[in-house]
This record gives C-alpha cells, structure tokens and sequence, in this order.
C-alpha cells in the first residue's frame, strides 16, 4: 500500500501545473538571478507605468500637477471618451492616417523591391537615394516639409504658380480638407523605403530555380510573379504591413511638429491628442483613459503580429 501510494505521489508531482513551474523555477534559480536585473528594470520602466496609468484612468485629476487630490470618479473618463464628438474625429483621423500610410508605402516600398531587385547600372546609388527619407531624422524632416508646404515660400506652391497651374500658392498645411491628405504624403514618403528593405530581403529568399521553371514551361512575368514570387513574399509582406500598421498608429511627430492636431483637430490622431489632454490641457485622467484604449488597440496589433511570427517559425520548422 505505501509502495502505490508512493507512486501516485511521484506521478502527481510530475504532471505539469503551478507546482511544476514553480519547481522549475527553483531548479533553475541560478539562471533566473542573472536576468533579475533585467526583470527589475521592466517592471520598473514597464510594468508600473501601465498599472499607474489604468489606476489614473479611473480618477478625475485636478487641472493642476496636484494628482493627489485626484478623485475616483469609475468609468465616468471612459463614457466621456465614448460620448465625445472630439473621439471619433479623432479616431477617423487615426484610422485614415493608419491605413492610408500603411498601405501605400507598403505598395511604393513593394514596387520599389521589384525595381531594384534586377541588375541595372547605378542600382547601388539608386538604393541609397532612396533609403534617405527612412534614415533621415523625423524632425529635421517634419521642419523640411513645413517648409516645403509652405503658402509663402514653399517651393511647391512657387512650382504650381510659375507653371500656371494656380493663381495663388495651396494652403496644404492650414486647411481643414488638405491638412491630413499632406501629412500622410510626408509620412509616406518617410517610411516606404523600410517597406523597400524588407521586401528586397524577401525576395533574395525566392528561388531561382522555381522562376527558371515556370519561365521553361511558358509562364510569363506576370504569371511568374503571381504563382512563384508572391508566394514566397506572404509570410514577410504581413510583418511588413503590421510593422508599418503599429508604427503609424504611434507616429506622433511629424503630425505634432508640422500642426500640433489643427487646424480644428483636422490633423489630430490619437498620440497626438493624448499629448494635448496630458501635457497641454493636464487632463490626466481622460488621457490616461485613452492611452489605456490605445494600448488595448496596440494589444491587438501585437497579437497578430507575434501569431505571423509563429507561423513563419512553424513554417521554416517544417520546410
């Protein structure tokens, strides 16, 4: 009887659960003591803050730094948020911002790829050109292109108006209807040529034997790209796009430095109006209400993007 027993003891204390984590934990304590640091350290800078930010988020903060006079005041931040007109302007500007940038810089970055991927004299200067925008500093270029946009002295205003293609000089940046269509231009322009990097990466992973295949049995460029080159380019092109998608929905300073979200909230996008209300206005319970949805939002991203890693890893795994 005490041999069973004794077995049914050792069976319980193998099978998987929080006691054999914990064991684990214990077993391995001396690896676990050299990332302490480093878990320290995020829950430090990570962790706290996002905890301090979800318990602002439930208070209503004075209009001072005195946050502790703050009042618990529940989900009243949350449906002021949800009521407000100023939210879904704000949020269709985001998403339009969002999809637009994402999208098209993908599609310029992709086309981009495709040109460079063939041998051509000056391809290695072509390519350097064209990574400019992405290395260049994102202030000095939202102050180039305020320039740029100028209704004054903006060269392209001065082009249009020399050409006779306009009486008088665009107000791109100052216009309630342009304002947005022209910091999506600047963005895009800044962030194809990371778009242009990753593809040309995948494309140096497609094989030349497959293409040299379909061109025997007769497929031509088109088919040849559809079927064989497009194939091999999914797993990357949708961490491409994600990566794009997270880093827009967090772009905050090309729309801040070049209209700070005017004029009329027109170019306001969610980063940029949680900056407004914490630091401008000093509303910090409503801010941190939206950087909890934010975060939420981002929380999504990152989930798809972690399941498009996964699935890139199973796939190398199996091939």
């Amino acid at each position: 009887m005490t041999i069973v027993t004794g077995k049914a003891e050792a069976r319980r204390r193998l099978q998987p659960g929080s006691s054999g984590m914990l064991r684990n934990i214990w077993e391995h304590r001396a690896d676990y003591a050299y990332v302490l640091p480093a878990i320290a350290v995020m829950l430090i800078v990570i962790a706290y803050p996002i905890y301090y930010t979800v318990e602002l988020s439930f208070f209503k903060t004075p209009p001072g730094l005195q946050l502790r006079d703050k009042t618990f005041i529940g989900l009243d931040n949350y449906t002021a948020i949800l009521t407000s007109q100023v939210f879904w302007k704000v949020t269709l500007n985001t998403l339009i911002w969002t999809i637009a940038s994402t999208f098209v810089a993908f599609a310029l970055g992709f086309a981009a790829a495709l040109a460079l991927h063939r041998e051509f004299i000056g391809r290695g200067v072509l390519r350097a050109i064209l990574i400019i925008p992405w290395v260049i500093s994102a202030v000095a270029a939202s102050y180039i292109w305020k320039w740029i946009y100028h209704s004054d002295f903006g060269i392209i205003g001065a082009v249009l108006v020399g050409l006779g293609l306009a009486d008088r000089p665009p107000n791109f940046i100052d216009n309630v209807s342009m304002v947005l269509p022209s910091l999506i231009v600047v963005n895009i322009w800044r962030e194809f040529p990371f778009a242009m990097i990753m593809m040309m990466a995948g494309l140096q992973t497609v094989p030349d034997q497959l293409l040299r295949a379909a061109e025997v049995d007769g497929a031509n460029a088109w088919q040849r790209f559809w079927h064989v080159t497009f194939p091999h380019l999914r797993n990357v092109s949708t961490v491409t796009i994600l990566l794009l998608a997270v880093a827009n929905f967090n772009s905050f300073i090309i729309p801040w430095i070049m209209t700070g979200g005017g004029p009329s909230n027109a170019s306001h996008i969610w980063i940029t109006h949680i900056y407004e209300l914490a630091f401008g206005r000093q509303r910090w319970g409503v801010a941190s209400a939206y950087s909890v949805l934010l975060f939420l939002m981002l929380m999504v991203l990152g989930y798809f993007y972690v399941r498009a890693l996964a699935g890139n890893e199973r796939k190398e795994g199996s091939a």
